[in-house]
């Protein structure tokens, strides 16, 4: 593998590995219990997104993904946000 690059690997990744890496992200721990340190969790994240950005995956099933909905208001003001303390 000495010769396999980290975009080498993302783009041979398949949608099982890709499946099991944003599980373990989203959880913070691997498919067999062990967590992931702060490391392993940027590593695993960075590898979805590129994954992600490589295999075209359509923006509401990525990682992170916020639909654009409004605040229930009706206003032509468009989308704010209102800081409440």
């Amino acid at each position: 593998m000495s010769d396999m690059t980290f975009d080498k690997m993302i783009r041979h990744m398949t949608p099982d590995i890709y499946a099991s890496l944003k599980q373990a992200v989203a959880l913070r721990k691997w498919p067999d219990g062990r967590m992931l340190n702060p490391e392993q969790v940027e590593l695993c994240l960075e590898a979805v997104i590129k994954y992600e950005f490589e295999h075209k995956v359509a923006p509401e099933q990525r990682v992170g993904y916020l639909e654009q909905a409004g605040c229930g208001s009706e206003s032509d003001e468009g989308d704010s946000i209102k800081w409440v303390n």
